[in-house]
């Protein structure tokens, strides 16, 4: 089963939670696009870090349920996200084939909640960003990492690790993510 995994960028993204699920995920072997979703590969975060992405929006295949799309917060980046109609159109397409989601910070309530995805779903996202969550504010959780189904949600770029090895355990297994989390000293799995 070969899985791929797609990492959304548009300009104003948190780099932590962009560059941590990139990294973890091919180092347990997951091959992850980063996808620029202007018309330009060079994408800039919140923080002025500029970063190359692999391909353009218009250059994602049609994903299948062994594969996901990731989406980095950065309250301007969730914003761009948003309002991105090509980016809208691919989102559309990846919950009709069961694809997993995988949103962090801004994104869930910004991205996924605004257009109703998370409705009736358990989620979380950075703190006061659920007020204005729509119906989805109902199920809204506190935890740092929330998994229902094909959602995959987290709070913020210090949840970031943590949400990664969630997503590789998610698509490989615990060992796989238990390896991972143990390569980087880090003691959430």
């Amino acid at each position: 089963m070969s899985h791929k995994m797609y990492l959304f960028l548009a300009d104003g993204f948190e780099e932590v939670e962009a560059l941590t699920p990139a990294d973890y995920l091919r180092r347990a072997g997951i091959d992850v696009k980063l996808v620029s979703i202007s018309g330009n590969k060079t994408v800039t975060g919140a923080n002025n870090i500029q970063v190359s992405a692999d391909i353009l929006i218009g250059d994602v295949p049609p994903l299948s349920s062994e594969d996901g799309i990731i989406l980095p917060g950065g309250g301007q980046g969730a914003v761009n996200l948003a309002a991105s109609t090509s980016f809208d159109a691919l989102l559309k397409k990846s919950i009709a084939s069961s694809a997993l989601i995988c949103a962090i910070c801004a994104a869930p309530a910004i991205v996924l909640a605004s257009k109703g995805i998370l409705d009736g779903r358990k989620w979380t996202c950075y703190p006061g960003l659920e007020k204005d969550a729509g119906k989805a504010k109902e199920t809204w959780l506190a935890d740092r990492v929330v998994v229902d189904g094909n959602i995959i949600s987290s709070r913020a770029p210090g949840t970031a690790a943590e949400w990664s090895i969630k997503i590789i355990e998610k698509l490989l297994g615990a060992k796989a993510a238990s390896k991972v989390a143990g390569d980087v000293l880090l003691p959430v799995v």
